[in-house]
């Protein structure tokens, strides 16, 4: 069964590579304007290190803006949706800071936290934030109105009709917001690199891809570039398995469906 769902996919991407492989070969294209499959791996692997140390630098700011995130996202939409004047009075602004570009802001925040890991976590961060509040704060609201009248009829308070009904019930919402968010996390850190990062021997992957495009080296380029989109996708797998670790006993979205 697996190989079954694993061999379309594998396919394409085979006849994909070899047919770039073998039309930039052809066509006798330079290194520096198309590079081959086989111009890109030899590029990583003869900068292995350099770039091993850039994916270590992004992903740690990547995991700490993500996981801040996530603590502000979930901690504030259960503030909004614990009061309905709260809710009212924030969410507004909470939008108009989302549909701020962040480069516009980006430098108020250099100046306030410096250039640096601060302030590549902050913005991404802020990149991840709305992702996780909007969706949350829809799940809570969510919440079905019979099971909320029952933990009324049982004098339920409110910390315990929260606790107990609400944020369950609005787990595949967090869950959903994850997914968004963990993707995003890694383009924040990016365009934080891009920013406010520090260059040298500790710089992430958006310096490394500003270095590799300041000296026309496309082949490591590409390697920076698939390198960070591998990133991602490494963290939507882990948090698409904490999904079903966490839904797969209980929501339809997880729950194995007879064929």
């Amino acid at each position: 069964m697996l190989l079954k769902h694993m061999l379309p996919p594998l396919v394409a991407f085979v006849v994909f590579i070899g047919g770039w492989e073998l039309i930039a070969y052809l066509a006798k294209a330079p290194v520096y304007l198309v590079p081959k499959p086989s111009d890109i791996v030899a590029a990583a692997l003869e900068n292995k290190h350099a770039l091993w140390v850039s994916v270590t630098t992004t992903t740690l700011e990547a995991v700490l803006g993500f996981f801040l995130s996530i603590i502000m996202g979930v901690a504030g939409a259960i503030l909004l949706a614990s009061s309905k004047w709260i809710e009212k009075s924030v969410y507004p602004y909470a939008i108009i800071l989302q549909t701020i570009p962040i480069v516009a802001i980006a430098p108020l925040i250099v100046i306030w936290f410096d250039a640096g890991m601060n302030a590549i976590v902050i913005i991404t961060f802020l990149i991840g934030f709305f992702p996780m509040l909007s969706n949350t704060l829809i799940g809570l609201n969510s919440t079905d109105q019979n099971m909320s009248n029952l933990f009324y009829l049982y004098n339920a308070n409110a910390f315990q009709t929260m606790w107990r009904l609400r944020i369950p019930a609005a787990l595949p919402y967090i869950i959903a917001g994850l997914k968004i968010s963990c993707t995003l996390s890694v383009v924040g850190a990016i365009v934080g690199e891009y920013i406010a990062g520090i260059g040298g021997g500790a710089g992430g992957l958006g310096y490394a891809i500003t270095y590799a495009a300041a000296r026309l080296k496309t082949a490591y380029l590409f390697a920076c570039g698939l390198s960070a989109s591998a990133l991602g996708i490494s963290f939507f797998l882990l948090v698409n398995a904490f999904s079903k670790w966490v839904l797969s006993s209980w929501h339809e979205s997880e729950m194995k469906k007879d064929s």
